[in-house]
């Protein structure tokens, strides 16, 4: 049974926590660099040449760069591959189509589906930042059942992923439709990083307000824990009762002293 102090401090937001999950999650400014110097690199490329293909080289070329530096440094290479697959897609897009536009097209799609994914999960109780942030905190679901108050900041933090990523795609849209592609190569480059910024820091200042994750993955060990003692005591042998302490024979006195 817990105690009433190990119940309240289950529901202490742990600022320590977030933080790591975040960087976990997100790549810190680094994982943001690695997305959006690419683009930067294509628009500033086709400014100077108005040619797509040494663009989109520099552009891939870079990225790839970025994701080998990680590899070598071994870190964590998920933020930088996926930024090659996105760049390379986006590149051989604009190079198939002929249109220097199409190199944002594909991400520009993404961050429309995500936005309505956000919202959408966000609306229907599943919300998408706790499905993607629950592993990393340890907690799994644990926060759709045991922990209400975390259920909620995950809706409110999803909610606000997914306005800011809609905002972001009704100013885009139109200009990839009425602009050019070197209008629309600055303000995806000037769109980057700022949006992210502010989605992170209002989802930080829900979190590390709600109460700390449920750590499942402790309390599974834990309970693993316990089962394997339980059985180690089972498999000992059972302990008799005591022997009876040797009678003395009929020849044995005390002495006095």
């Amino acid at each position: 049974m817990t105690s009433p102090d190990s119940q309240i401090a289950a529901q202490t937001p742990d600022e320590a926590a977030t933080r790591e999950a975040f960087f976990a999650a997100f790549g810190g400014v680094r994982g943001m660099v690695e997305t959006t110097v690419p683009g930067l690199v294509f628009v500033l490329i086709f400014t100077i040449t108005r040619e797509i293909n040494p663009a989109a080289i520099g552009a891939v070329s870079l990225s790839a760069l970025m994701a080998l530096a990680r590899l070598v440094r071994r870190d964590s290479v998920k933020h930088a591959l996926s930024g090659v697959f996105g760049v390379a897609f986006g590149a051989a897009f604009a190079m198939i189509s002929g249109d220097a536009k199409n190199f944002y097209l594909p991400g520009m799609v993404y961050t429309l589906c995500l936005s309505v994914a956000y919202l959408f999960s966000a609306a229907v109780g599943w919300p998408l930042l706790g499905l993607l942030l629950g592993p990393i905190f340890r907690e799994n679901l644990s926060w759709r059942t045991r922990n209400p108050g975390r259920r909620r900041a995950y809706v409110k933090s999803s909610y606000v992923w997914g306005g800011i990523l809609l905002t972001k795609s009704a100013i885009t849209f139109p200009i990839y439709f009425w602009g050019d592609a070197t209008q629309l190569g600055w303000l995806r480059v000037a769109l980057g990083i700022p949006p992210f910024l502010v989605a992170v820091y209002f989802t930080w200042i829900i979190l590390v307000k709600a109460p700390a994750p449920i750590d499942v993955i402790a309390e599974w060990e834990a309970r693993e824990a316990a089962e394997k003692a339980a059985e180690e005591a089972a498999k000992e042998p059972a302990l008799g009762p005591a022997d009876p302490l040797p009678s003395r024979g009929p020849g044995s006195t005390s002495q006095n002293t």
